[in-house]
């Protein structure tokens, strides 16, 4: 017997705690494997400093209580392990503290960075002789991880803009005589089209829905989407947008970003909604609104799918049974064998294949002049957004709850951060 660690990594889902309820419901399965579960408090960091939460003497309602709760239950991090060919001084103290707690096992939940982070650990693991199984786990709304067909917390992303857009044009359509005749929605999305693409869904005969759509993989032209603008105006009286935020031009560059990065090194993007207004106003000067959706959309778990949910926690479930099994460096990847009716199963991928890609939408998924969404791209997305898994509520509100998330003893000195002179968060 052993113990093992469960880390969240990167931007959080509103279903990435039904993954975490999988991997804890199914180490109990396996008591002569699992003798305690730990949990790292805000990811990879929880390692580092020692800031283990001891998750395996959760109730039965605390885990029915993670299927239904959005957010990082043990708290999330962005944080990039350095080179392990260069220097060794963080997997040196990871190994430390993984050790000093018999931790044999290692299970990392998120996207392509944090997939690269379980590949690192494992492959540092093997250097040191040091026998710990390290299983990554699939997570991320963006869509983007290579090899698997869908990535668990797209799905309910997916869900809740398509409403959002469904919705809003309802409100734009009864007031477009003597109001607003265009709302623009940005969405996430840094490379890839995948959660605006999926707005798509809300368009039908209604001549309701998204009106334009806009996507990274196609080159943003400026007179050719003004001109769409107007002549849906011009049409029906008002247009509704969806943009994700990581549009470009012709040559490459962002249209709008908040010249930031995140500690894995992407830039941080925000801004295109209003700028895309202020190309409207200033060619039309009709009356605009726009909105961003931001955590809202990847924190609604009142509208997630019942699609996602099934696949978070399966993924879970097949990572410890993974490990149990005896394989190493693999993550768990939902394979579509039938599109209609709608079937899926779970299969082991190493994760080399994954860490640190990135899957773009097909091209084929958006229309010849790029503003809307074929009907291949519809029947991928429709599966994804299928089924209510509504949370329980209590005076009105949603009840969700937070673990208690009480630290374990430490057993080592105090971390105090990389010797690179890079300082980490205690």
């Amino acid at each position: 017997m052993a113990n093992a660690f469960y880390g969240q990594s990167g931007g959080v889902s509103a279903v990435i705690n039904a993954t975490a309820a999988g991997i804890i419901a199914t180490a109990r399965q396996h008591p002569t494997v699992f003798e305690k579960v730990y949990a790292g408090r805000d990811g990879i960091l929880g390692a580092l400093h020692e800031n283990l939460v001891d998750i395996s003497e959760e109730s039965a309602e605390t885990l029915e209580l993670l299927l239904h709760t959005p957010g990082g239950a043990f708290g999330s991090c962005r944080h990039r392990l350095q080179n392990p060919n260069v220097t060794h001084d963080e997997y040196q103290r990871l190994i430390e503290v993984f050790r000093a707690h018999d931790i044999r096992y290692f299970f990392y939940n998120g996207g392509g960075d944090s997939q690269d982070t379980t590949r690192k650990i494992a492959q540092v693991a093997e250097w040191m002789g040091y026998d710990l199984t390290c299983i990554g786990v699939p997570k991320t709304i963006d869509n983007d991880l290579p090899v698997t067909d869908n990535s668990p917390g797209f799905g309910s992303v997916a869900k809740y803009v398509a409403v959002s857009a469904l919705e809003a044009s309802f409100d734009i359509a009864s007031m477009h005589k003597t109001s607003t005749k265009v709302f623009v929605m940005e969405v996430m999305g840094r490379r890839s089209g995948w959660i605006a693409a999926a707005t798509g869904l809300a368009k039908d005969e209604r001549e309701l829905g998204p009106d334009i759509i806009l996507v990274p993989e196609i080159s943003f032209d400026p007179d050719a989407f003004l001109e769409r603008v107007k002549q849906t105006v011009a049409k029906k009286g008002f247009c509704v947008v969806v943009t994700a935020e990581g549009i470009r031009d012709a040559s490459g560059e962002l249209l709008a970003s908040a010249a930031n990065q995140d500690p894995f090194g992407h830039t941080q993007f925000g801004g295109v909604a209003p700028l895309l207004v202020d190309f409207i106003k200033q060619r039309f000067n009709y009356k605009c609104h726009w909105s961003v959706c931001d955590y809202l959309q990847r924190a609604a778990r009142h509208l997630a799918s019942q699609t996602d949910v099934e696949q978070s926690y399966a993924v879970g479930k097949a990572a410890v049974e993974y490990a149990v099994a005896g394989l190493q460096s693999v993550m768990p990847a939902i394979v579509r064998t039938q599109s209609v009716p709608y079937q899926w199963e779970i299969k082991p991928v190493h994760i080399s294949e994954v860490a640190s890609g990135e899957k773009n939408m097909p091209r084929h998924f958006m229309s010849k002049d790029g503003f809307s969404v074929t009907q291949t791209g519809l029947d991928y997305f429709a599966p994804l957004i299928a089924g209510e898994a509504y949370p329980p509520y209590r005076n009105g509100l949603p009840d969700y709850r937070k673990c208690r998330n009480r630290l374990v003893p430490r057993k080592l000195p105090e971390y105090f951060g990389r010797k690179d002179g890079v300082k980490e968060p205690a």
